[in-house]
């Protein structure tokens, strides 16, 4: 069964997102409430008052039902009765009956209640979830503990060892969403959930680049080898509650190159796009337990998309702790293109996974299947939206790189899907169009592109460009908008693969639906676009925008490729322009020259900037014809 707490919903605003989950899975927090219960737990009988409903996310966590509890008591007198701790909850009113001394409020911010009910009740103790608060200094809002931008907290993955590290890379964007002195507070446990290491990492100037690196851990705090989570937790933030950073997996081999996305911040019940292996692959889902308690075994599953039949993972996984499971292991009948959806339980969030053939490998994440969804019957009669969700994949330069793929299911009320594949030259000609039909929820149609072109004899012109999913509605009408796809990647001098996935949007129309156009910051349609391409520690840094319209918007961009060293300061900015419904695959040596390079020492980013039109992008990183790693890109 799911763990029974409130996360993410897409009905709500950001503002209105419950925290209640983020505050209490918060390491800080748990070590107090631990130390709390523990306390009560060895006094005498206590009387829990529940006002506003926190209390049974509380005992999820930390046992209540380890004190003596010689009673429960609730505000709203519409809950009076309910069973909760062993008790029939009572009214507040009645709390002045109950013979005990100590009185629990389970909720936070409830300083005015206690001593309301301290006058009204003279002679107890009153304790709140106050008593387990973060310090001031790591909040936004201290008035409000449960304001969202008080948890802007996420999961990173964090590996060294064997020749093997990672790099997180990010930027301080938050000043410029009006944040004073933003910082890190970090906390590094091992693959078991044995805290490593706790540090607050500063972020140095406004848009400067935020790096954490294994190698340099490490070595900072004279750690073993390690395969583990990094809690993360923005402290003084604005704007926004996410962290936003790219994972880059090298090693001491040029061999070794790849890379993937953040996770989401909030754990799911379920997450797919996750891919069989091939006859001579692996694959491994990385489960990093997102909780302060453990994932009991026989929660975590595995199913062929469309199939009821699921195999579960048979061990528990400790707090915190980070566990590969081999996808072999629970279904070894699974092959590519199949796919596979994961019963997550809301016990952690997105997903990475990792795929070895042999000493080659490569990282990507799944996504969260979406539970709450429903086809719209109308979507396909809205011809204001043009060609409506599009989903833009890059198809790299044809004589380096073969690209597949793959459509992927996710919702859990997606059992049909109408597709159209079309390729776009660079230039926004249409090379070749494709009807998939109308895909049934358990099909894995995977399209070579290459392969493709060749069968219709036909190429790009200008020797890359990219392809479009979108819905056809002439194969069927059922359509939510949340259509996603694995893009998959080859580079046929190594050998070595790359693979990112993502969702469909609305793109470059001023109407507005469900959201669409999306925006970053302030209200939708978001016509404009800031991305953030890292510069890779490989040889090369390279990068593929797009620019889809779902209707003709402007006849080109105005794109500005603005190069920032490490500290944020501007190097040298490059203006291109990208025809509309085309593409621009590009090397940072391309449009700035050694000189500026050398400036970044190593540490820098292009910020891609256009106030005309909405951009789609991969960040990409390359050792020659060794290796490469590909991903989509991330705007703030």
């Amino acid at each position: 069964m799911a763990l029974a707490i409130a996360t993410f919903s897409n009905a709500l605003s950001p503002g209105q997102q419950n925290a209640l989950s983020k505050a209490l899975g918060h390491p800080l927090v748990a070590e107090k409430a631990r130390a709390l219960v523990s306390k009560l737990a060895k006094e005498g009988p206590i009387a829990i008052v529940d006002p506003w409903g926190q209390g049974g996310t509380f005992d999820l966590y930390f046992k209540l039902a380890d004190c003596k509890i010689a009673g429960t008591y609730v505000q709203n007198i519409e809950e009076v009765g309910r069973d909760w701790l062993g008790h029939k909850a009572k009214p507040l009113s009645e709390l002045s009956e109950s013979p005990v001394s100590t009185v629990l409020i389970t909720a936070f911010d409830a300083g005015r209640l206690a001593a309301q009910l301290k006058n009204f009740i003279p002679g107890k103790t009153f304790l709140t979830l106050d008593e387990i608060r973060l310090p001031e200094a790591m909040l936004t809002n201290p008035k409000d503990f449960l304001h969202p931008l008080n948890f802007a907290t996420n999961l990173g993955f964090l590996r060294d060892g064997g020749g093997l590290h990672t790099r997180l890379t990010s930027v301080n964007y938050w000043p410029g969403h009006g944040a004073k002195n933003p910082g890190l507070w970090l906390c590094l446990y091992d693959a078991d959930g044995n805290p490593l290491a706790t540090w607050e990492e500063p972020l140095g100037k406004p848009d400067g680049v935020v790096t954490i690196d294994s190698a340099e851990i490490r070595a900072r705090f004279k750690l073993p080898e390690f395969t583990g989570s990094l809690y993360m937790h923005g402290l003084r933030v604005a704007g926004h509650d996410t962290v936003k950073y790219v994972v880059d997996t090298y090693g001491d081999d040029r061999s070794v190159l790849s890379a993937t996305h953040d996770a989401n911040a909030w754990p799911a019940d379920f997450y797919a796009g996750l891919p069989a292996p091939e006859k001579d692959e692996q694959v491994l889902l990385w489960v990093q337990n997102s909780h302060p308690i453990p994932i009991p075994a026989g929660e975590v599953g595995l199913r062929l998309m469309g199939d009821e039949r699921t195999v579960f993972y048979d061990k528990p996984i400790p707090p915190f702790a980070t566990r590969a499971i081999d996808v072999a292991a629970l279904l070894p009948e699974a092959r590519w293109p199949q796919q596979l959806e994961i019963l997550a339980g809301r016990y952690f969030v997105r997903p990475r996974y990792e795929i070895l053939r042999g000493k080659v490998r490569r990282i990507a994440h799944a996504n969260v299947e979406r539970i709450d969804l429903k086809p719209d019957p109308t979507l396909a009669s809205r011809s204001v939206l043009g060609k409506g969700y599009i989903l833009p994949l890059a198809v790299p330069p044809l004589d380096a790189f073969d690209t597949t793929v793959l459509p992927t299911p996710m919702a859990t009320g997606q059992q049909e899907l109408p597709l159209m594949l079309t390729l776009y030259d660079a230039t926004g000609q249409e090379v070749a169009k494709r009807a998939l039909g109308k895909l049934a929820r358990k099909d894995s149609v995977a399209i070579d592109i290459s392969s493709w072109l060749r069968e219709q004899k036909r190429t790009l012109p200008s020797g890359f460009g990219h392809a479009e999913l979108t819905y056809d509605f002439s194969s069927g009408s059922e359509a939510d908008g949340w259509l996603h796809a694995i893009a998959r990647y080859r580079q046929t001098a190594s050998g070595h693969e790359a693979e990112t996935s993502f969702g469909a949007h609305i793109y470059n129309i001023p109407d507005v639906y469900r959201g669409e156009p999306q925006s970053y910051i302030g209200r939708p349609p978001g016509l404009s676009t800031r991305l953030c391409l890292r510069v890779a520690k490989a040889e090369e840094t390279f990068c593929h925008l797009i620019y889809p319209a779902s209707k003709p918007w402007l006849k080109e961009s105005t794109t500005d490729l603005l190069l920032h060293d490490g500290d944020g300061v501007l190097v040298h900015t490059h203006r291109v322009t990208i025809p509309c419904g085309g593409s621009l695959f590009w090397k940072l040596s391309d449009y700035f020259d050694a000189s500026q390079i050398a400036l970044l020492n190593g540490r820098g980013y292009v910020l891609v900037r256009d106030l005309t039109c909405r951009l789609f992008g991969f960040h990409g990183a390359s050792n020659g014809d060794a290796s490469f790693a590909l991903d989509h890109m991330f705007g703030f």
